[in-house]
């Protein structure tokens, strides 16, 4: 439908048609029965067209919105004047509802009839509730489309536009029931669909769960087998190290009396246990490799008491680790400490 709207709210073009469908006409094999069934057919016709056009005059007429409110209405003409120039100002025209420009010009118009600049200023603002009316209807706002439109038709009865706008309304209205009804359908289908859904995801959950038990019931008692395995393993370890402290403990007893039986120890040094030095990761993974002299002094008992890098080759790079080793190195007992120089070899090939 196309309309350009004119000052008075009027429509000055519209063009859209309706074709009504045609009911085909009935054809009988002869004679009389076609005269029979013609007469059958148009009574018929007569009553389904009556149907209607009675069901639309016993379905109750909805009460008309009322264009002016009470509150507007018990206004005082200047009020209404300040009330429509501020509503003007601030565009206004048409809304909201009980503080717009429309009804308080309507209000005043009813007041004072013979104003001219108030029947103006109401033909000049018909165009834009029009306007405002159709795109109500367009967004299925009908409860506000029916409020314009008591404007425009108290404005002007007789405005072109609104038989035009009173149909559109009445059919919009039509069309969105029916569209509330297909929703409605539409609706309790998606809700089957979600509950068919739900029901197979709750399946399909109930199933992963099972198997996520399973697999946790497995994976315990892994766990479970492998902690009996390493307890098993600390005891053995705990019992050995037990072992261990008593052989030493019954060894250390019976020194004494070998010593005793054994002539006095001298003062050359027998290495019982030389640790290698462990290899430094950052000159390993450089492929340094070097010397260090270290001096070191050994007790009596056979440690070593006292160790100090004399040379290094290169400077700083395997001492630590050279000085730490013959810390753990255990020579026979001596008579006295004995001091003495090793040097030691770092050769990542080696």
């Amino acid at each position: 439908m196309e309309a350009s709207v004119g000052r008075n709210g009027g429509v000055v073009q519209m063009s859209k048609s309706k074709q009504v469908p045609r009911r085909p006409d009935m054809r009988l094999v002869a004679g009389l029965m076609l005269v029979c069934a013609l007469a059958a057919c148009k009574k018929d016709n007569t009553a389904e067209q009556a149907t209607p056009a009675a069901e639309q005059q016993a379905a109750p007429a909805a009460p008309p919105p009322v264009a002016v409110s009470a509150q507007v209405a018990a206004m005082g003409v200047e009020q209404l004047r300040e009330a429509a120039s501020a509503a003007l100002r601030e565009q206004r025209l048409y809304a909201p509802a009980g503080n717009n420009a429309m009804e308080y010009y309507l209000a005043l118009r009813d007041k004072s009839p013979n104003d001219p600049a108030v029947s103006s200023a109401l033909t000049d603002l018909m165009p834009y509730t029009l306007i405002a009316t159709e795109q109500s209807i367009n967004r299925d706002d009908f409860s506000e489309a029916q409020r314009l439109y008591a404007l425009m038709e108290k404005t002007n009865p007789n405005a072109p536009a609104l038989p035009r706008l009173k149909q559109s309304i009445a059919d919009g209205q039509a069309s969105l029931a029916q569209r509330t009804v297909d929703a409605t359908a539409k609706t309790e289908e998606d809700a089957k669909k979600q509950a068919d859904l739900e029901k197979q995801r709750l399946a399909d959950q109930q199933k992963a769960q099972q198997q996520a038990a399973q697999q946790l019931a497995t994976q315990q008692a892994a766990d479970a087998k492998a902690a009996a395995d390493k307890a098993a393993a600390d005891k053995a370890e705990a019992d050995k190290a037990a072992a261990d402290r008593a052989a030493a403990q019954r060894t250390a007893q019976q020194a004494p009396t070998q010593s005793a039986a054994q002539p006095a120890a001298s003062n050359d040094l027998r290495a019982i246990s030389t640790p290698a030095p462990k290899y430094p990761p950052q000159a390993y993974r450089d492929g340094t490799s070097g010397e260090v002299q270290v001096e070191f002094t050994v007790g009596t008992d056979g440690s070593v008491t006292s160790a100090r890098v004399v040379r290094a080759d290169p400077p700083r790079v395997f001492d630590r680790e050279a000085l730490n080793a013959v810390k753990r190195w255990k020579f026979q007992p001596v008579s006295s400490p004995v001091t003495s120089r090793r040097t030691i070899g770092f050769n990542p090939g080696g």
